[in-house]
């Protein structure tokens, strides 16, 4: 009986696993098949901009992480050397930075025009929109710079005693951490994490806060005319406030999840395959926020495009 069980779990493990990496990559390479038909060759809008990039920061922790461990699960284990799998390790974590790094770009950046329209300061929407792009660019070459540290780091101290057990990632595993390489990630990386969630958090209470006093002042007028219906702006801040909220839920228990997985020295196995699901959770589901949110002005933005174009031609 318990092996008829374990056979069960495994079994759901390996749909699960399966389900998340397929519709991941489907939402994700759809949101991008969205902005090509819509905008092609004009110039993306600076939320537009944001999840372009925090939609490829997703696809990677999907390629590196999810399709790995759903081979793993199918029973295709370590089938990667050392080297390899430093190498997927390395281009998850550059996805999972910039992936927090973008969420809190978009989260403060529409913060900041919800504001301007509230207490209508518009040079801050300008100031703020002009630096978006190369602050997104900036997160890439940073994170890109952190995590070559720590990928070729260890290669040179493959031989050190200071180091702890091998690491198990199910499709392949890596020699243990050293205390100073700890350290060094938790200066670098976790503490920039954590201060990114705090200021996300921040920010998306900042909108609730200026939407409450929106509905408050316009009420009056709806109750007036008979309508409800919300503002494009109150939309675009609902939408967002779902994705950072979808996010900060995903990442604070994948986080928790893998404090745990690494403080105990034979983690079980439900932990450790709940934890690599959670991982997963937000770079699958984050991208149908946004397909949701689109679906609804895609028709009208195809026609719009394409009354342009039409003008253009004539």
């Amino acid at each position: 009986m318990p092996n008829n069980r374990m056979y069960f779990w495994t079994l759901i493990i390996k749909i699960i696993f399966l389900s998340l990496t397929t519709i991941g990559i489907l939402g994700n390479f759809s949101v991008f098949h969205y902005y090509l038909v819509c905008y092609g060759h004009c110039k993306l809008k600076t939320v537009d901009l944001i999840h372009v990039h925090l939609m490829a920061a997703n696809t990677l922790i999907i390629l590196s992480r999810g399709v790995p461990n759903t081979m793993a699960a199918f029973g295709l284990k370590q089938f990667l050397n050392d080297i390899q799998c430093r190498l997927l390790l390395y281009i998850e974590r550059i996805g999972r930075s910039v992936s927090i790094g973008s969420t809190c770009l978009l989260s403060v950046f529409q913060a900041v025009t919800i504001s301007q329209k509230e207490y209508c300061c518009k040079d801050q929407k300008v100031k703020a929109a002009k630096y978006i792009g190369c602050s997104i660019s900036l997160l890439w070459v940073l994170y890109i710079l952190i995590h070559f540290i720590f990928f070729v780091n260890p290669l040179f101290k493959r031989y050190s005693n200071n180091v702890t057990g091998k690491q198990d990632f199910g499709h392949c595993s890596i020699a243990g951490r050293d205390g100073i390489s700890d350290s060094l990630y938790a200066a670098l990386v976790v503490c920039p994490e954590i201060c990114l969630s705090l200021l996300m958090a921040r920010s998306s209470g900042s909108m609730i806060v200026i939407l409450y006093r929106h509905k408050q002042r316009v009420q009056h007028i709806r109750s007036t005319h008979g309508s409800s219906r919300t503002s494009p702006e109150s939309k675009a801040t609902q939408n967002i406030m779902a994705l950072v909220s979808t996010f900060l839920a995903f990442y604070t228990v994948s986080t928790i999840l893998q404090g745990c997985v690494a403080l105990l020295y034979k983690p079980s196995w439900w932990l450790v395959n709940i934890n690599r699901v959670t991982s997963l959770c937000f770079p699958c589901f984050g991208p149908f926020i946004l397909i949701n949110h689109y679906s609804m002005v895609s028709r009208l933005s195809l026609v719009w495009m394409r009354n342009i174009n039409s003008l253009i031609l004539k």
